[in-house]
């Protein structure tokens, strides 16, 4: 996987600027994580997410395990630093810089009504191609990924960017969204297909996963490009087309393929 990584490092290295794309926020060590099915009924626990489980990685062990106990096994503080062999006072303060180390929304949304709102404005404006209504979901410091590609970006200028630049060139819709039956690490995700103008299919193009606050902001924006993972979630790799999108070029759909597959050889 190390070497597949790498690769990808150096292709997107050269692909971005062609586009006008700006370099990612940071390089991510753990793009490679990808996201597990989870029972409907499981809610949005923090734990849960995929931003949590990339951040549990990057902990010293000792502090990892003092979180994975605390947080996600829930055991009290005494109880976590007896399994430690440590005193409270240093159970506490390996739990208190775990938590400070981790970047994921203190509380995920409990809220199922606000999180159906969100959803259903994101899925909307995401298939009009609205790039300013979906800046408007996201929180400030929202981040935006393409895993395993080395592409993350942060801040909503940041996101609104790349969307216009290459999600979604000179404004044009392609994109349909459909719910996955299991939710994704815990939070609402979707199979995302490109509409094929020249064709009666809707062509998959990876996974969306969004991770959605306590404030009904949108968290972080996940775009798997691995079309594999779609039958883990019970989702197909093409759909009928339900209706002839006009105004769609074809090199909007070339562009956007060359962006984040690469060239064919």
């Amino acid at each position: 996987m190390g070497d597949r990584r790498r690769r990808l490092v150096a292709w997107a290295a050269r692909r971005l600027p062609r586009f006008g794309v700006p370099s990612p926020a940071e390089a991510d060590p753990w793009a490679w994580l990808e996201p597990y099915p989870v029972a409907p009924d499981a809610g949005a626990q923090r734990s849960l997410s995929i931003a949590f489980v990339a951040g549990l990685q990057r902990l010293p062990p000792d502090q990892r395990a003092a979180l994975v106990l605390s947080d996600v096994l829930e055991f009290p503080l005494t109880e976590v630093a007896d399994i430690l062999d440590c005193d409270v006072t240093e159970a506490g303060h390996l739990l208190l810089r775990a938590r400070a180390a981790i970047d994921v929304p203190a509380q995920a949304c409990a809220d199922a009504g606000r999180e159906a709102d969100v959803v259903a404005c994101f899925t909307g404006a995401f298939e009009r191609g609205d790039i300013a209504a979906i800046a408007d979901l996201l929180a400030q410091d929202a981040w935006l990924r393409m895993r395993p590609l080395p592409i993350a970006y942060r801040g909503r200028a940041a996101a609104r960017h790349f969307l216009s630049v290459v999600a979604f060139p000179g404004g044009t819709p392609g994109y349909r969204l459909i719910g996955t039956p299991s939710r994704a690490n815990g939070q609402p995700a979707f199979g995302c297909y490109l509409r094929d103008p020249a064709a009666t299919v809707d062509h998959a193009c990876g996974l969306v996963v969004l991770t959605i606050d306590d404030a009904g902001r949108i968290a972080a924006l996940d775009r798997f490009t691995d079309n594999s993972m779609l039958s883990r979630f019970g989702l197909p790799r093409t759909l009928p087309a339900v209706t002839e999108l006009r105004g769609i070029q074809r090199r909007h759909v070339l562009q956007f393929r060359v962006a984040v597959t690469g060239p064919r050889n």
